[in-house]
């Protein structure tokens, strides 16, 4: 049996359990080939929370995801067994107490070989998801796509948060620096040590203004050369969007990608094997229109597409 969404043909779109794209709430992962979830926590922002109700958003918006790919050509729902596997449970206010319940969850996602794609949540969630992948792969392959490196020591003299966790993940051994790559940094720094910062990790960065000048597929060429063939994990913070575009998240910035190129850049991402992905930061009170998350929607459909391209071939 493959899992897949209601027909939007014979129950309308605004009705039933809103699951991320009517896809059937299951907590066993038998079956299944794919699993959305969420990751309700906000607890390590450092300016605008919200987060925690990104899940929510993401699954209310993603009504409107149907069943083919037409960019890829792909047929992902019907063919793809997917399933919404719920959220992962978290401590409000407790940090690492959260990143160790979040990481029990994402485990048996990783042990079975299914393909996870996480909603945030603040990005910090992704540490728990990469020490998960990581205790059954080893070390991964990380590409990051972010308006910020999120390599920083320390926010306040703590070690937890959603601008150090890729720090903590290298300093763990559960990333491979020499696999990881960025994409999309901009906006201003707390000093020009700062740019330094990825070099001294040994993790290869490409500024948005130097992004947009190799495009998409020059960039997903790099990534391939960067992460090999090895087990890889997909990060998108929609600040990686232009706040224009993607204004409902914690810490916007201006000056990057529209939507369109965002997403061009996704689909670009071929031929990798990724074993997970997530899309994080969606903070919804901060956009009434909810475009924030209805892009969010269509990037896990991205992954998801992604994810059906690369079956059969160690993705």
């Amino acid at each position: 049996m493959i899992h897949q969404p209601w027909d939007a043909l014979a129950a309308p779109r605004f009705t039933g359990p809103r699951t991320f794209a009517r896809l059937p709430y299951l907590t066993s992962l038998d079956g299944a080939e794919a699993a959305v979830f969420g990751m309700p926590w906000d607890g390590s922002t450092s300016f605008r929370s919200g987060a925690r109700f990104g899940p929510e958003a993401v699954r209310s918006m993603s009504g409107m995801i149907r069943t083919y790919n037409a960019v890829q050509k792909v047929q992902v729902f019907g063919e793809l067994s997917t399933i919404d596997y719920g959220d992962a449970p978290t401590a409000p206010g407790y940090v690492e107490d959260t990143l160790g319940r979040i990481e029990e969850f994402v485990r048996p996602i990783a042990e079975a070989g299914v393909v996870g794609v996480g909603i945030g949540g603040d990005h910090c969630v992704t540490l728990a998801e990469l020490r998960a992948y990581a205790k059954v792969h080893g070390p991964v392959g990380l590409v990051h796509l972010d308006s910020h490196t999120d390599l920083w020591h320390e926010y306040f003299g703590h070690p937890y948060a959603h601008g150090t966790m890729f720090r903590r993940a290298l300093e763990e051994g559960v990333v491979d620096p020499a696999r990881m790559i960025q994409g999309g940094m901009r906006g201003p720094l707390y000093g020009e040590a700062d740019e330094l910062i990825p070099g001294e990790l040994g993790v290869e960065t490409i500024p948005w203004v130097d992004l947009v000048e190799l495009g998409a597929d020059a960039f997903a060429a790099r990534v391939r050369e960067r992460v090999g063939d090895g087990p890889t994990f997909l990060s998108l913070d929609v600040d990686f969007v232009d706040a224009a575009f993607c204004p409902g998240t914690g810490t916007p910035e201006v000056g990057g990608p529209t939507s369109f190129e965002a997403m061009r850049f996704l689909r670009a991402l071929t031929g990798i094997r990724f074993v997970g992905y997530d899309v994080v930061e969606v903070a919804p009170q901060y956009d009434p229109a909810q475009v924030t998350a209805l892009f969010a929607a269509n990037a896990v459909f991205e992954m998801l597409t992604l994810a059906h391209m690369g079956r059969g071939a160690g993705g």
